[in-house]
């Protein structure tokens, strides 16, 4: 089942001096259970990409599509709601809550959403051991090696079972081992809860794990391949 739609969009920064064609023309269709990489040289369009799927950006033409409803003209307060209830982020910084422990990031949207205590403690606990996190739970982000912070934002990102994942450069920051053991966890993930995961990345080693390459250049879709 398809569950993201993208059709002709475009999207066109500083259109009134010089434009700068971000993405250019771009239709896809992204099925569920997904682990798909967004590929190709920087300056490409990757992160644009990423951010109109997600709803971080409007784009400047066409429609983005996602379970049937086309987000790409929702009000901003739509938006974040329906980001709220229907996409993970993980993006290269983490982003993690500096003065929350591991346990309060990974809870941190359950309880915006209003889950009962005890449901976000057993899904907060179930994520952080399936990311051997859990002796981490009560430490904060500056306690975390690199690594470690990562699968806390990852855990973050699954916490509510969004339709989908977007994770952004995640492994820009990390060292092989520590790469090697955060996708490998991502892989399992995907395939026992069917969560999508969609990365922009130049990573070599999230190509390998990929099961789609999408590679774009100059805005533009140049090759779209399945493993």
């Amino acid at each position: 089942m398809s569950i993201i739609k993208t059709l002709d969009i475009t999207k066109v920064y500083n259109p009134d001096t010089v434009p700068v064609h971000a993405v250019d023309g771009i239709t896809l269709s992204i099925q569920e259970g997904e682990f798909t990489a967004i590929i190709g040289p920087s300056g490409c369009g990757k992160t644009t990409l990423l951010n109109l799927i997600g709803g971080l950006e409007r784009p400047t033409t066409g429609s983005v599509e996602i379970n049937g409803e086309i987000i790409s003209s929702k009000s901003k307060r739509q938006l974040t709601n329906f980001r709220l209830h229907n996409i993970g982020f993980i993006f290269q910084a983490y982003n993690l809550i500096p003065v929350m422990s591991a346990y309060e990031n990974t809870a941190f949207i359950m309880e915006l959403l209003g889950w009962p205590r005890e449901e976000i403690k057993a899904r907060v606990m179930e994520l952080l051991e399936a990311m051997d996190i859990a002796d981490k739970a009560h430490q904060r982000p500056n306690q975390l090696s690199g690594g470690q912070q990562q699968r806390v934002a990852v855990a973050r990102a699954l916490s509510t079972r969004p339709k989908f994942i977007l994770a952004d450069e995640p492994t820009a920051n990390l060292d092989s081992h520590a790469t090697g053991s955060l996708l490998d966890m991502m892989l399992q993930m995907n395939e026992r809860e069917k969560t999508t995961f969609i990365f922009s990345t130049h990573d070599n080693r999230v190509m390998r794990r990929a099961r789609r390459l999408i590679k774009l250049e100059d805005g533009k879709v140049v090759d779209d391949a399945w493993k």
